[in-house]
């Protein structure tokens, strides 16, 4: 990907933060992570990007990888 479809990822609100709170140990401790995301202008965006590239790990736009997969499945019932 070029630097300008990544562009967004800048603006982040994660941007400059620990990025071991965007990688945790559980589902249940991502709570910090997407509290993070839930203030983030460009939380779409990193989502979308997560989504498009089977992103494992980690807690991109709000969503853990668990979550994630579930909008997979529903996107593909819904295509």
């Amino acid at each position: 990907m070029s630097g300008t479809e990544l562009s967004w990822r800048n603006q982040g609100a994660c941007n400059g933060l620990d990025p071991d709170v965007f990688f945790p140990d559980s589902e249940a401790a991502a709570e910090e992570a997407k509290a993070i995301c839930n203030t983030c202008m460009v939380r779409a965006s990193c989502l979308e990007h997560a989504i498009v590239v089977r992103e494992k790990d980690g807690v991109w736009g709000g969503a853990t990888e668990r979550e994630r997969r579930r909008i997979i499945r529903q996107r593909r019932r819904t295509a």
